[in-house]
């Protein structure tokens, strides 16, 4: 007999199998056990306490960061048929009393509920009362690096321990090195847990970076278009920005070059920002240009790029933002451009901040981590993977720098003329000032400090502007300069460059490309085409059609539910619908994401898609072709599917394919009378011919689909 957990697996969330190791944690829940796990985003960490709250008796309850979040996963719960609820700050008082009798009642599988509200004694006495299965404490690692400013109510949620020694509880996250997880285990007292960990790759991610200093690609704000339109046109994306300031600009200049972008910062009033997520979720295609105020507890599983502007301020940051393209697992782009002023900003920033001198220097080596990354020769997945301790033995292919690997040069002698013109200075000025020094530019300011009199005036003319750009940035990138922290972005030497400026050591830096920008590569291993979404994955016309109206349909019964549309289905389960073409609703059971309810739900709506464009752009098939054959010999349906080992659903739909080319009549088909077909003809009208749910609902389920099909492809 299947097991339990297994079960549920294939019947409510519809799919066939268990991923490493979401088996293994759901057996130590069920078994009363506590679990750390950390898995990266996409990788199915709800199953993992979703399914024991199913399976245990009593509700599992998920303490979740963001009401965004726990309202998208109660909907998609509540599409599976599973029993769940949230209690949060957007529920009345009279609602939010339905949902705590229907917990004390036994009548949820699970309740999402809010740290702050779960750390009230009302809330705390009310799980006191009820039948508990499990705590899930999602987004764990806010009770380190994010959690102090996020929720400070994280570090407290060892209460739970506590006060319900005898629930197991299981802590998730995608993000946490190894000081996070210490972290974690100590503040929610979880010494005793089962730790799971399965890697944090997202093979599906491609990662870009390149820089901004090389002068051809255009402003940054130009590159982000040109890559926008040439390989996500029509894609949902998140774009990231420094500062309000930049957030608001950017998301109008993409607005003005006709692209829907919209802003999202803590500047914005509530109601902006909640309209704004609102479109970003429920609609297609809609750019999200946001500070890092964006995206934790955004489930949207169909984000196809996350855009940097400027460089994130740790490795966790850039980890965390860009795992948030591409969670149902297809291709996506984590792209970035960055520049001298960014690294200029960032170490100025650091340094003025009010941090104690340890915290200062567990942000510098951060920092210094995610300028290491960027000014990387090597495989950015495996440098990304290493730095959480998880080692990848071999290059990636699916990087910027494994497609297209960079040059180095031998930059000892030009890295000597800058560090030299820096002392020679005073390490008073910035890196303007010292490039035109470098160039020999006289000016007034130059000729007052009588720096048009050193012996480094005018010795750079041999590189560009640019290129000497690119040198400082590497060279503060590599910590042998130093920004002053009174934040006038003047440059110091520091001790690491001495062996550079003496001539006992040589130093190999990146070489910019000329050409700068990081969009389409050498290698592209996916076909790009002018066509929204996943749809740019597909070459055939036929594809691309039903791609389309697969995606209309599920637009049109999200929008009548009041849910987003990856709720209904994902794109991975449209995509596969396009690849198997199910012909049967058994046959579209088999299709990942397709449990039962939904297959109730939805099933009709899908396969009539799906068959009425197979009906008009399918050539007749060897298997239909004798379908026809045999019925022209004078077997009616239920025979030739007796006869050949089909169901009769599929004897028919190759029949309706015949009626389709002008190769039967209908009424060859259909035995029914002109009365009949009007009154189906009529419904058919009645209800815009599309979807024959509503038609078969309408005419009380008195003809069958099969014969409803035939009718209106007659037409």
């Amino acid at each position: 007999m299947q097991d339990q957990p297994l079960h549920i697996l294939r019947t409510v969330f519809g799919y066939e199998r268990f991923r490493a190791p979401q088996d293994e944690v759901i057996r130590a829940l069920m078994a009363g056990s506590d679990a750390l796990v950390l898995m990266p985003t996409g990788g199915g960490k709800s199953l993992c306490f979703q399914i024991p709250s199913i399976v245990r008796p009593g509700a599992g309850v998920v303490i979740s960061p963001l009401i965004s979040l726990m309202q998208d996963q109660v909907a998609a719960l509540k599409q599976a048929g599973v029993r769940a609820a949230f209690l949060n700050s957007t529920l009345d008082a009279a609602t939010a009393r339905v949902v705590e009798q229907q917990l004390l009642r036994g009548e949820l599988d699970l309740l999402y509920v809010a740290p702050e509200r779960l750390m009230t004694e009302r809330t705390l006495d009310l799980l006191a009362r009820s039948n508990i299965a499990l705590f899930a404490i999602d987004e764990a690692h806010c009770v380190s690096q994010w959690g102090h400013d996020f929720r400070p109510e994280y570090i407290q949620l060892s209460v739970l321990h506590e006060r319900f020694p005898d629930i197991p509880r299981i802590a998730l996250t995608a993000t946490a090195d190894e000081p996070t997880r210490r972290e974690i285990i100590a503040r929610l007292g979880l010494e005793n847990a089962r730790i799971f960990i399965s890697g944090f790759d997202r093979p599906n991610i491609r990662y870009r970076i390149a820089q901004a200093d090389t002068g051809r690609g255009g402003s940054a704000r130009e590159q982000l278009l040109r890559f926008i339109r040439s390989e996500h046109p029509g894609d949902a994306g998140i774009v990231y920005c420094l500062s309000r300031k930049r957030v608001d600009e950017i998301a109008a200049w993409l607005e003005a070059q006709g692209l829907v972008a919209l802003p999202y910062h803590a500047g914005l009033s509530a109601e902006v920002r909640e309209r704004n997520q609102s479109r970003f979720i429920n609609e297609e295609g809609v750019i999200i240009v946001a500070t890092i105020a964006f995206g934790m507890g955004i489930d949207k599983p169909n984000v196809r790029f996350v855009a940097h502007l400027n460089l994130p301020k740790s490795i966790e940051a850039y980890y965390q933002e860009t795992g948030r393209a591409g969670r149902d697992g297809l291709p996506a782009d984590a792209w970035m451009i960055y520049g001298l002023q960014d690294v200029i900003t960032l170490r100025q920033m650091l340094e003025a901040g009010e941090a104690d001198a340890a915290r200062k220097r567990v942000e510098r080596h951060k920092l210094d981590a995610m300028l290491g990354l960027c000014e990387l020769t090597t495989c950015r997945r495996q440098a990304l993977l290493a730095y959480f301790d998880d080692a990848q033995p071999n290059p990636c292919g699916n990087c910027d720098t494994c497609i297209n690997p960079p040059e180095t040069w031998d930059a000892s002698v030009p890295a000597q003329k800058a560090l030299s013109c820096v002392h020679r200075t005073g390490q008073r000025f910035g890196v303007n000032y010292l490039l035109d020094v470098l160039m020999g530019k006289t000016d007034e300011r130059i000729q007052r400090f009588g720096h048009d009199k050193l012996s480094t005036f005018g010795i750079g003319k041999d590189l560009s502007q640019q290129e000497w750009r690119s040198i400082f940035r590497q060279l503060i990138a590599r910590g042998l300069l130093a920004v002053d922290i009174e934040g006038h972005g003047a440059l110091q030497l520091t001790d690491a460059c001495r062996p550079v400026l003496r001539g006992e050591e040589r130093l190999w830096l990146r070489r910019d490309r000329v050409k700068n920008t990081p969009s389409p590569l050498k290698g592209e291993g996916r076909v790009r085409v002018q066509s929204s979404g996943r749809g740019g994955a597909f070459t055939s016309e036929a594809d691309l059609m039903l791609w389309e109206a697969l995606r209309a349909r599920r637009r049109e019964l999200a929008l009548a539910q009041g849910v987003p549309p990856y709720v209904v289905f994902h794109d991975a389960t449209l995509t596969e619908m396009v690849e198997r073409r199910p012909q049967t609703l058994e046959d579209l059971a088999h299709i990942s994401g397709v449990g039962e309810r939904k297959l109730a739900a939805y099933g009709e709506d899908f396969l009539e898609t799906i068959l009425a464009l197979d009906d008009k752009n399918t050539a007749l098939s060897d298997t239909a072709a004798e379908t026809l054959h045999l019925f022209r010999l004078g077997l009616d349906a239920p025979a030739i599917a007796d006869r050949r080992g089909l169901k009769e659903t599929t004897i028919y739909h190759h029949l309706t394919q015949a009626i389709a080319r002008g190769e039967l009549k209908l009424r060859d088909v259909v035995p029914l009378d002109e009365e009949e077909l009007d009154n189906i003809r009529a419904a058919l009208h009645t209800n815009g011919g599309q979807a024959l749910k509503p038609v078969f609902e309408a005419l009380g389920g008195q003809y069958s689909y099969e014969v409803l099909r035939c009718v209106r492809l007659a037409e």
